[in-house]
């Protein structure tokens, strides 16, 4: 099976529904959805148990939070590459896991771009996350491939062990410092938009962004980056040019 694609999700059936369907569009067709439910009670569970998709790989049990969730669900997946697709995620087009996957020979991750959409209206785009190509100085300044749009090898999570859960906002930051401190890391860089995120995730929610900050920067020290307050300082900054004007 050449990828599994991971969802978690808690009461957010209607646009889980739509996640779904733009995973259905895909014309690479050889995945399996894994989808980490946390005990949902709005018709998530029954509308999941209704799929007639052997691919659909479900489980509703309470869980301690998104990465905890995204933890189990990894431990479930049987693909050779794995991806997210969150509930509020949409692929942009019906090409995305055909590019990865033709892109996959002889590496051990691939990212792309992101675009912040307008809840109500994905059509509208609210911010353009342009990664660029990876060089490890980038690292210490802040710099982060959008997570939604890396897929690894199953065989790196296996090495890097999972998202720790200490960290409830920026676990995902943490992580990708991990994976992109590899020695020796065979990386690919697809210049194009590989998911759509609606506006108001956890990470981005402007209520949460002095606790991820603090997140982050503990992280930095985890994870060894010199000069962490600078590198946060920077790392904050490089979201201003993002924004659609």
């Amino acid at each position: 099976m050449n990828f599994s694609i991971i969802t978690a999700t808690y009461n957010a059936l209607p646009t889980l529904q739509e996640a779904y369907a733009s995973l259905l569009s895909q014309s690479l067709t050889n995945w399996e959805w894994v989808v980490q439910d946390g005990g949902s009670k709005d018709g998530t569970q029954q509308w999941l148990e209704s799929l007639v998709d052997e691919r659909v790989n479900w489980v509703s049990e309470s869980d301690s939070g998104i990465y905890d969730a995204l933890n189990k669900a990894i431990s479930r997946a049987n693909g050779e590459w794995i991806g997210l697709l969150h509930s509020d995620d949409l692929y942009p087009n019906d090409e995305v896991l055909k590019l990865v996957f033709e892109a996959s020979v002889g590496k051990d991750a691939i990212y792309g771009d992101l675009q912040y959409v307008q809840a109500s209206d994905v059509s509208k785009v609210l911010r353009y996350w342009k990664s660029g190509a990876f060089s490890p100085t980038l690292l210490l300044k802040g710099w982060m491939p959008p997570h939604p749009t890396l897929f690894l090898r199953k065989a790196i999570y296996e090495r890097i062990g999972e998202f720790d859960t200490q960290f409830k906002i920026a676990a995902d930051y943490d992580f990708i410092l991990r994976v992109f401190q590899i020695p020796n890391l065979k990386i690919h860089y697809l210049p194009q938009v590989l998911m759509l995120m609606r506006q108001g995730g956890a990470s981005s929610k402007v209520s949460n962004l002095v606790a991820k900050s603090k997140e982050d920067l503990r992280i930095m020290r985890k994870n060894g980056l010199p000069f962490a307050l600078f590198v946060l300082l920077r790392k904050i900054g490089s979201k201003i040019s993002q924004f659609v004007r």
